[in-house]
């Protein structure tokens, strides 16, 4: 299982596994049944998730039903126990739209809940994040998970998200992060997929962030808070609903919130 679902996400186009992957994945649940752990996005208990990754495979990770991996669980019980995203009236602008997340949002009365997306099938609105086809100060709140890492000029990206966003407005715009580097890692030279792997981690990554990935959100205009909501968390709940990608708390463990002041 873990070689297969390495093959699919390295090699078969998001556009695509958007569209696919949770019938396929939904059919093997069944196998999974159990009540080791829950999903906190879907609610649903299974004995384990399921493995993910293009090349560190990591157990544990894959929710069958919903598809929620760590980074999705961990922002929904920071919106969950940390923001009214779910009680006040927001206009929401959700860049890159996760399945676990698009209809569960789209329910809440609350929300003027708008997806977006350069290809994705999922979204309402085609657009280039470089370029977003909003006035300015038109949304409360912003999303945008593991998205930046793909586009070449993430500054401008940055500032457009900050151009749409109200003032006093908010967001979370996560990235993977390296723990290990001071200072982001990119080479626009690099072009061929094999060599982005090979430097970024990723065959459609264009950088490897390093721990000055607050310092480019703060030159862009917002203020940046990096927030543990592990913190919060019990250990029998942090291991319960897997939300540690490899097995200890890392930058990958944490939300990048901003906020428009």
């Amino acid at each position: 299982m873990k070689t297969i679902i390495s093959l699919l996400t390295r090699f078969i186009p998001r556009i695509y596994l958007q569209q696919i992957s949770h019938f396929i994945l939904r059919s093997i649940s069944v196998f999974y049944a159990g009540n080791n752990k829950k999903c906190p996005v879907c609610g649903k208990k299974f004995r384990k998730f399921l493995p993910y990754g293009r090349i560190i495979k990591r157990d544990n990770a894959l929710c069958p039903s919903c598809l929620s991996l760590e980074r999705h669980r961990l922002m929904w019980l920071f919106l969950k126990n940390k923001t009214d995203f779910f009680s006040a009236k927001l206009k929401v602008l959700h860049v890159a739209p996760e399945y676990c997340f698009i209809k569960r949002f789209k329910a809440l009365e609350n929300l003027d809940y708008t997806t977006a997306d350069l290809e994705s099938p999922l979204a309402d609105v085609k657009m280039d994040i470089l370029e977003i086809p909003f006035e300015d100060d038109a949304f409360d709140v912003i999303i945008c998970n593991h998205t930046l890492e793909h586009v070449e000029n993430d500054l401008i990206a940055m500032k457009e998200f900050f151009r749409v966003m109200k003032p006093g407005g908010w967001g979370i715009l996560n990235v993977p992060i390296n723990e290990e580097r001071e200072q982001t890692y990119e080479d626009h030279s690099i072009t061929n997929p094999k060599e982005r792997e090979k430097h970024f981690g990723q065959r459609d990554h264009v950088r490897e962030y390093g721990l000055d990935y607050t310092d480019r959100l703060s030159e862009a205009g917002f203020t940046p808070e990096t927030c543990d909501i592990i913190a919060d968390l019990t250990a029998e709940e942090v291991e319960r609903f897997a939300l540690l990608h490899y097995g200890k708390q890392t930058a990958e463990d944490k939300i990048y919130f901003v906020i428009k002041t």
